[in-house]
């Protein structure tokens, strides 16, 4: 998995690295766990912008109890029946079916 700085990442989204440190805060945007919101996977941008439907799924994670580590690890965990991992289903524009699983696994 590639994965950037916050720096990196404001060159992309062409915001400031406190603009990054503050969609983080806000979970609009998410790091890899444990690396202290330093490295943030690269499959969260598209065309220079936040994934789109990144921030909403990351509400319903959060919401239904998800820890960060599990919201994570459900992003990049493959499913036969998507195919692919939820994270690619978002990047494909199947939001729809990701967050209606996500939703269903509140708990």
């Amino acid at each position: 998995m590639d994965t950037l700085t916050p720096a990196e990442v404001a060159d992309v989204l062409g915001v400031s690295p406190n603009r990054v440190r503050q969609l983080l805060r806000e979970h609009k945007l998410m790091a890899v766990p444990g690396s202290g919101n330093s490295r943030i996977p690269a499959d969260f941008l598209q065309d220079g912008a936040v994934l789109r439907h990144l921030p909403g799924l990351l509400t319903v994670l959060f919401d239904g109890g998800y820890s960060d580590q599990e919201a994570f690890d459900w992003l990049f965990r493959d499913d036969d029946t998507l195919p692919g991992t939820p994270v690619q289903a978002l990047r494909d524009d199947r939001h729809t079916e990701v967050t209606r699983r996500a939703q269903a696994l509140a708990f």
